[in-house]
């Protein structure tokens, strides 16, 4: 049976958790624009933390038949928000700083959380 895009997002979200990345959340945010479905945004603490996570990350897509469409680092520093674009999923590793800064879920503040 194949996963709903939510399965995978809480998957992520907890193999996020797995490997220690902090204040995880996930948001639904499929109605509220049409690009993609789930954001699942989790705290990291140095580049090398974010390299372990981005491998977690490429072998559950690996092995869930998904792709990445899109990585790109959206701070001038390249360390501080890393997004992984999958699709209907989309990944925001974020330091403290930036995502104290940025505050995603404030700004998504009208979807619904998952975790």
């Amino acid at each position: 049976m194949e996963k709903t895009d939510e399965t995978k997002a809480l998957e992520i979200a907890q193999l996020m958790e797995d490997y220690k990345g902090q204040d995880v959340t996930v948001l639904d945010v499929s109605g509220l624009n049409s690009w993609t479905d789930y954001f699942v945004i989790v705290t990291i603490t140095s580049g090398a933390h974010w390299q372990g996570l981005y491998k977690q990350i490429k072998d559950y897509i690996a092995e869930n038949d998904m792709q990445v469409h899109v990585t790109s680092n959206k701070s001038p520093q390249g360390d501080d928000w890393n997004l992984i674009d999958l699709g209907t999923v989309v990944v925001h590793l974020m330091s403290k700083d930036a995502r104290d800064f940025y505050e995603l879920e404030k700004l998504w503040h009208a979807a619904k959380k998952l975790k």
